[in-house]
């Protein structure tokens, strides 16, 4: 018997025809995949469905951080392929990320056919158990008359507001074995409604006269931030992000918002006096790790928490009606203006890096932030720069910042992407740069390469241990010997620029944005 019968589909074909059918149905026409002996079902349907786009990333980081980056600009997923559990496991870091940014993302894990599974075989593993932590639904297809509706399903869960990774397993007999059964996409389901008591108590707070924080998280487009600046024009409470954001619209004729900084000590100090905290897809500030005699949650004693709107809620109908209550809807936001400074001189710094970087900076881009200890210049110096979106490294788990530039790329192949990106961070997932060449994207990859982990360096005195030696020292930098990022570039046929000056970095990153595809800056810092 059939599920969904469509009679204008093909009825005789395998299951993982009937999965690709299915994800091309519902709009998921991108796979990121690195597949192995038990998905060669999989990629031959691939192959035979022409609407479907294949992405080869040669780890699994990258297949996975990829998806993420894609889905984080597209609005709805793509496809990640993986071999098995070792395979799953090799792209566990940046799902971990994509979780914590809440990005939609459909997860396909090859497994042993069915009935292989008893003999203990090499590479046997428990797949869902590998799964399980970083999925927010999960499913194995038993049989192949049950893959396409699974399919389906696992689309519609991975677009559930705000979005997740939906995980399905698929054992390769699943896969090959023929079926009839086809499946037509589900509907997306909506966000929760608009709470009118989570209204009414922010709009009492916003208006009681205490210094209010909005505390803002999840996709902040330029209408919630505009909506949240009206309210903060009429309350005179302040709009602050979380320090991490999965995608921000910025930049010139955008409402500015103030990051909460990382630093538990510089975050307490931001919130010090708050007295009502008003979360917006939100929670409560937190460190992002625990000292040792230092204060872990940073809301202030005696401060209300309200909530206006939970992450899965309808959040530009909650800021809407937060902005009428208060009287505000009639204000005009306050809008950054364009400023593009001169090209430094001299000696290169984070600093110059990025007042480089503001001077060149071309319409509409996407940056990818991956910069750790030295991006912060970036980041302030393109505040007036011309509106871009900026993407941030949500789940702290590194190795995202080259496969999330690769995946927003795929996603939006008109827009120049820029990946910010730390030379220790880079090592991870240095293949993203062999898919970049290989898709042609227009990605300009600029690596701050102070060789060390230099946050690492810092934590390792906050954390209160001992004086470093030379040999914890030697745990913390990047030497002996030095990377040659050119080199590796280069060799995986990129063009690349090494610069120890910013006249040298002018020049490097003026000819990479002029051209069109990836390439590669190694800013000595």
């Amino acid at each position: 018997m059939t599920r969904n019968s469509d009679e204008t589909k093909n009825t005789d074909r395998s299951g993982a025809e009937s999965l690709v059918e299915t994800f091309v149905d519902a709009g998921v026409d991108v796979c990121f995949a690195n597949p192995g002996t038990s998905e060669m079902h999989f990629v031959a349907a691939l192959d035979n469905n022409p609407q479907m786009r294949c992405v080869l990333g040669l780890f699994e980081g990258v297949v996975t951080g990829a998806a993420d980056g894609f889905g984080r600009m597209r609005g709805k997923p793509a496809a990640t392929l993986t071999h098995l559990g070792p395979g799953l496991g090799n792209g566990l870091a940046n799902l971990h990320n994509a979780k914590k940014a809440r990005t939609p993302v459909v997860n396909v894990i090859g497994d042993h056919a069915t009935f292989h599974r008893q003999y203990d075989a090499p590479l046997s593993s428990d797949v869902a158990g590998i799964a399980g932590p970083i999925s927010g639904w999960l499913k194995v297809s038993e049989s192949a008359d049950d893959v396409a509706q699974d399919g389906a399903e696992a689309v519609k869960a991975a677009m559930a507001p705000p979005g997740q990774v939906a995980s399905l397993i698929l054992p390769a007999d699943t896969a090959w074995n023929r079926t009839e059964a086809v499946a037509k996409p589900l509907p997306v389901p909506a966000p929760k409604a608009v709470d009118s008591d989570g209204i009414e108590m922010a709009a009492k707070a916003l208006h009681s006269g205490k210094r209010t924080v909005l505390l803002m998280n999840g996709l902040l487009t330029e209408s919630r931030l505009a909506l949240a600046n009206r309210i903060a024009q009429k309350t005179g409470a302040r709009v602050i992000s979380d320090t991490f954001i999965s995608r921000m619209r910025r930049g010139a004729g955008v409402a500015e918002i103030q990051r909460l900084p990382y630093f538990g000590e510089q975050a307490a100090e931001v919130l010090q006096g708050v007295e009502h905290l008003i979360l917006v897809s939100s929670q409560p500030p937190i460190t992002f790790f625990a000292y040792p005699d230092k204060p872990n949650w940073l809301t202030p004693e005696n401060c209300q928490i309200h909530t206006l709107v939970e992450r899965d809620g309808d959040i530009d109908g909650a800021l809407d009606a937060l902005c009428q209550a208060v009287g505000a809807a009639d204000l005009q936001p306050i809008l950054v203006e364009y400023q593009r400074p001169e090209a430094p001189k001299g000696a290169l710094t984070p600093m110059s890096v990025g007042q480089s970087l503001a001077h060149y900076f071309p319409d509409n881009a996407i940056v990818v932030d991956e910069g750790g200890t030295c991006g912060a210049g970036s980041a302030i110096a393109t505040a007036t720069a011309p509106a871009h979106d900026w993407l941030m490294l949500t789940g702290g788990s590194i190795g995202y910042g080259l496969p999330a530039a690769t995946g927003a790329a795929v996603a939006c192949p008109e827009r120049r992407g820029i990946n910010l990106q730390a030379d220790g961070s880079a090592m991870y997932t240095v293949q993203a740069l062999w898919t970049q060449v290989r898709e042609s994207l227009d990605i300009t990859t600029i690596i701050l390469a102070n060789r060390k982990y230099a946050i690492l360096q810092i934590e390792f005195a906050r954390v209160g241990a001992h004086n470093p030696g030379p040999k914890a020292m030697s745990m913390l930098d990047l030497t002996r010997p030095d990377l040659d990022w050119v080199s590796l570039a280069k060799g995986m046929g990129m063009s690349a620029w090494q610069a120890s000056s910013a006249e040298e970095f002018n020049s490097a990153l003026a000819a990479s944005l002029g051209t069109p595809g990836p390439s590669l800056i190694e800013a000595l810092v």
